[in-house]
Parts: C-alpha cells; sequence; structure tokens
C-alpha cells in the first residue's frame, strides 16, 4: 500500500486523433472500504497458482466463501492514471467513465493495433461528439499496484477508487480537466462492468446512464474463465515484472483466446498483440467478482447489457442457450435485478465472444452502445 504519493496530478497533452483532444493523467486518490479477510496465502509458484484455480473451480463449492475469515477496512492512497479525451470542438455535455476488464488496461478502450480501427474513444469521440475518461484501474497498469494481491486487491477497493474519480468529474475538481459536464455515463467492460454495477448499486444517483459489456448476472461459468486462464505467477512474464507476487497472469495467448475470443471471429496477430499487452489479476479480484453483482441495483437510469452471443465467462459459450422459451438471453436475465431501469435494454452480439472490442463485430457493439445512449437522453451534444 502506497502511503506518500505526489501532492498534485500531472498531465502532458497529447495527440490521439486528429478530430480529438487527449490528456494523460495521473490522479492521487484517498480511499477505503471493506475488504475481506481470506485464509487462502498469496500463490508463489505456478504449482500454487493452479491449485488456486482448481479451488475456485469446484462444483458444489463456494472457495470465496469458505476461506472468508473476516472483514476489514483497507485504506490508502493512490495514484490513477487515466486518460481524458473530448473533441477538437470542445467537451461534450457528457463524459463517458470507461472501466476496463481482467487482462487489460485503459487501453482496451483506445485500442492503437490497425491504426486504431478497434477505437471505442474514437468512435465515441470524434463521431459521436463524446467526452471519454478511461483509466488504469486502480491495482492494474500505471495505477498503484497493490502490495497484498489477496486482501487488498478486491472489487471494493476498486469500486471506492471508480467513485472517487466520478465525484471528482462531476464536482469538476480532477486536476487537468476544466470541463463541466451535464451528466456522466459509466460504460464497463466484464470485471469493469461488475464494479459499474457496484458502484451504483450502492448509489444509484451517482450516475446518468448504465452501458454493461461483456456481462450478465450468471456466475456459474465463471469457472470456465478461470480454468481456462491457466494462470502463472504474472511477474515471471518479463513485461509484468513490475508486478508482486502474487499476481496471476495466463501462460499464453492460448489461455486469452479461449477467455476471450469466438472462433473465427478475430484478426489472430490481433490476439497476439493483446497478449502481449495484457495484465494480470490478483487472486483477490477472482474471489470477489461474482458476490459484487449478486444483489439488485435500484438504478432507474437507462441500462444497455451488451455481451458476445459466444462469451465463455458469463455465458459458457452460448447466450442464447437459456433453457426457458421465454427468456430470450442469459443476459436478458439482468432485467430482475434492475426493475427500475429506464429503460433497460439486452442485446447480444452475433458471433461474438467476450472480447467485444477486439473482434470483427466491433462496429455493431460501438453502434449499439453509442445509438442506446443518443436515443435515451444521453446525446453527447
Amino acid at each position: 500500500m502506497v502511503q506518500s504519493l505526489t501532492i498534485a496530478a500531472f498531465a502532458a497533452l497529447t495527440s490521439v486523433a486528429a478530430a480529438a483532444r487527449c490528456q494523460n493523467l495521473t490522479i492521487p486518490i484517498s480511499v477505503s472500504a471493506r475488504n475481506g479477510v481470506f485464509n487462502q496465502t498469496n500463490p508463489t509458484n505456478a504449482i500454487e497458482a493452479t491449485n488456486f484455480a482448481l479451488r475456485m473451480s469446484r462444483q458444489g463449492h463456494n472457495y470465496t466463501q469458505e476461506s472468508l475469515t473476516g472483514y476489514n477496512t483497507v485504506s490508502g492512497n493512490y495514484q490513477i492514471a487515466a486518460t481524458y479525451c473530448e473533441p477538437d470542438a470542445g467537451p461534450g455535455k457528457v463524459v463517458q467513465v470507461l472501466t476496463h476488464g481482467i487482462g487489460f488496461d485503459r487501453s482496451y478502450w483506445d485500442f492503437s493495433y490497425n491504426n486504431y480501427n478497434y477505437s471505442y474513444v474514437r468512435e465515441a469521440v470524434d463521431h459521436y461528439g463524446y467526452s471519454t475518461f478511461a483509466f488504469d484501474r486502480l491495482g492494474i497498469g500505471m495505477s498503484t499496484h497493490f502490495t497484498d494481491p489477496i486482501n487488498e486487491g478486491q472489487i471494493w477497493i476498486e469500486v471506492a477508487a471508480l467513485r472517487y474519480l466520478t465525484q471528482g468529474l462531476r464536482a469538476s475538481s480532477i486536476p487537468g480537466i476544466s470541463a463541466k459536464f451535464q451528466k456522466i455515463v459509466h460504460v464497463g467492460h466484464s470485471f469493469g462492468s461488475s464494479q459499474t454495477y457496484a458502484l451504483t448499486a450502492a448509489d444509484p444517483s451517482i450516475s446518468d446512464g448504465l452501458v454493461l459489456t461483456g456481462f450478465s448476472q450468471n456466475g456459474s461459468f465463471a469457472s470456465q474463465f478461470i480454468l481456462g486462464s491457466n494462470f502463472i505467477i504474472a511477474n515471471t512474464v518479463p513485461a509484468l515484472s513490475s508486478y508482486v507476487t502474487g499476481y496471476l497472469a495466463p501462460q499464453s495467448a492460448v489461455g486469452v483466446q479461449i477467455d476471450f475470443f469466438a472462433p473465427n471471429s478475430f484478426d489472430p496477430q490481433l490476439l497476439q498483440v493483446a497478449y502481449q499487452n495484457g495484465q494480470p489479476v490478483t487472486p483477490g479480484e477472482i474471489m470477489t467478482l461474482v458476490g459484487a453483482s449478486a444483489k439488485p441495483n435500484p438504478v432507474a437510469k437507462p441500462v444497455l447489457v451488451i455481451t458476445g452471443e459466444h462469451d465463455t465467462p458469463y455465458c459458457g459459450g452460448d447466450c442464447l442457450a437459456t433453457g426457458n422459451a421465454s427468456l430470450p438471453s442469459i443476459p436478458a436475465a439482468s432485467r430482475m435485478f434492475l426493475p427500475n431501469a429506464a429503460p433497460f435494454q439486452a442485446f447480444i452480439v452475433p458471433g461474438s465472444g467476450h472480447g467485444l472490442n477486439f473482434e470483427y463485430s466491433h462496429p455493431t457493439t460501438y453502434g449499439t452502445i453509442l445509438n442506446f445512449l443518443a436515443q435515451n437522453g444521453l446525446a453527447a451534444k
């Protein structure tokens, strides 16, 4: 846990697109959260990483509950690395807060591969006029890393960071961002969707609209993701050597393909780039992921759940196989958890897997998200 950090944020102007103005920011935050205390120790080698995955994946067991011994308040001073973008003509009245999922950092939203062809930020800023705020989740990328990947590195402290950043955008108090926004929309992917859901379940008024990508309320397929990753200790991968022992990462691109890409839905070279630029996950994040979205959410704003047809962790590879003729898709069941959403829409991206932004179907994904927002009172201008 970092105890002493820089006092002020710094911003460096960068050129990301001809029609966009972007700033890289380092934002000091001070947050606390009620985290679980687990009797699981941080894995130190590949065998212990596999043992952890096997324990988390046993049918008929809830390893999180079985190893929970109590709760503890975790607090500290941290740094969040972020990128803020706005149209060259000036900021949109709506800012989108973009929270990435497991395996990535904020570049998931503005991926440079193939001349930014897969960039959600480019589409939202250049073509729809939104401002965007993408950040490395606490513990990941250029944000402060956790020193205890189990008992510190959990979803709850990350949700606290998301709340801090959202409140700062609402109050126009984020150093380096002078714009005053009329509305804030939260867009998450996978674990980032779970954080977005948990944030608004606790504080329904904090957001003006939700987009939950790569998401459902069904946690029964998580074992496929965990085992498919083929986890090893992250800092044994040269690119991830800055992380403390205990963080986990896939051993090869095969694990990334299993978890994120549907058959015949992606550029094989992009898979390799995604693996080479991938980020790790903590055992604490895995242990607290499902429970964060298990409670009903009273938010009464527009909500879109958009998930690939062949999503592995949230649909077991087939989002349309519900076993219930009255339920069109597994993500559609989220309606029961969001009874006040106005409106609620569940959209299944045909042929896509879990990594929506990295697949050939990304134009369908982006168009569905941005048109949903524009049609429900959340247009950029």
